[in-house]
């Protein structure tokens, strides 16, 4: 039986891959530095063989990858507002820690590493949807890094013969995703406050678009993508969404019909290095992957409402 490493476990993506995992039977191991990752999200990981580590650290790289198969690397400082504040932290957590992981994983004899990207990498372009052919534009030093970390990934199959695969995620969202951070993303924020009562603020004027995608969704374009023919896939860069432009006022009206919630939304300046729309064109994970989106954004964030309202009741 195989067995799987997963860097930042105890995080939102982390978590949910490792379920997902477990139910199957797989081995798993796991190792976070919990700067972002919650305890709370291993507690229902029966069978994790769990190390607290950061992959800051070359040893602890080489320690976790040992008798490793596959891996799938979500370890990241995962926040635009994070890294315009202090870009250093975030520049060693992605970058630094993915060399020093892909590094141990050629030496450990690691199959396949599939990276968890970002598609903050495109920037702010203003083509829609987003293609992978498409040149990267980063505008904030959360982007750079996470592109960084696909341009290592690439190199290490070009150079060493390591099948990586990249998926750039399109804003996640769904259970066990933390909502108390400042940092949070913006549905898990907004779930929260408005079953609290609580007011919202929106970050400009609520007509920027994402292409909102469930963890669900995630979590099979992950497996998919560790499993597919190598000649398909490694090297490659894959966008994983839902193929759905959805704006942040449309959302706000969802999460109103889903929470209950009747009092005000606040609105704000734009925050720097964020964008104005996102929106994916998945064709090429289709074919490639054979991903298909199973939740849509309205059926995700009912899930989501209804998980976050057990942590309000708490």
């Amino acid at each position: 039986m195989p067995t799987y490493l997963i860097t930042g476990v105890a995080g939102f993506i982390g978590s949910n891959i490792a379920r997902a995992l477990l139910a199957k039977g797989y081995s798993v191991r796991g190792v976070d530095n919990f700067i972002t990752g919650k305890p709370a999200n291993l507690a229902d990981l029966k069978g994790l063989d769990f190390i607290e580590g950061t992959i800051e650290d070359p040893a602890i790289c080489q320690r976790v990858c040992q008798g490793v198969d596959f891996i799938f690397h979500e370890a990241a400082l995962a926040s635009v507002p994070r890294s315009v504040a202090d870009p250093i932290p975030t520049n060693s957590s992605n970058v630094t820690g993915t060399l020093n992981l892909l590094v141990a994983a050629r030496a450990a004899g690691v199959k396949r590493v599939v990276y968890a990207g970002s598609s903050s990498a495109y920037g702010d372009q203003p083509t829609l949807p987003k293609h992978e052919g498409m040149l990267p534009a980063p505008i904030s030093p959360y982007a750079v890094s996470k592109l960084a970390g696909e341009h290592y990934m690439r190199c290490f199959t070009a150079v060493y013969g390591l099948e990586t695969v990249v998926i750039r995620y399109f804003n996640v969202f769904g259970p066990h995703q933390d909502p108390s951070s400042q940092y949070s993303g913006v549905l898990a924020k907004f779930s929260l406050l408005m079953l609290e009562g609580k007011t919202p603020t929106v970050h400009g004027d609520g007509k920027q678009s994402r292409d909102f995608t469930f963890i669900e969704n995630v979590v099979n374009a992950n497996l998919l993508a560790m499993s597919a023919p190598a000649e398909k896939v490694s090297g490659k860069v894959f966008n994983v969404a839902t193929a759905q432009q959805i704006t942040l006022n449309d959302a706000i009206h969802s999460l109103r019909e889903l929470t209950g919630y009747t009092g005000t939304v606040e609105y704000g300046p734009v925050r720097a290095g964020d964008i104005e729309h996102s929106y994916a064109d998945i064709s090429l994970a289709r074919e490639a992957l054979g991903y298909q989106p199973t939740v849509n954004f309205h059926e995700g964030l009912r899930r989501t409402i209804e998980w976050y309202r057990t942590l309000a009741v708490k």
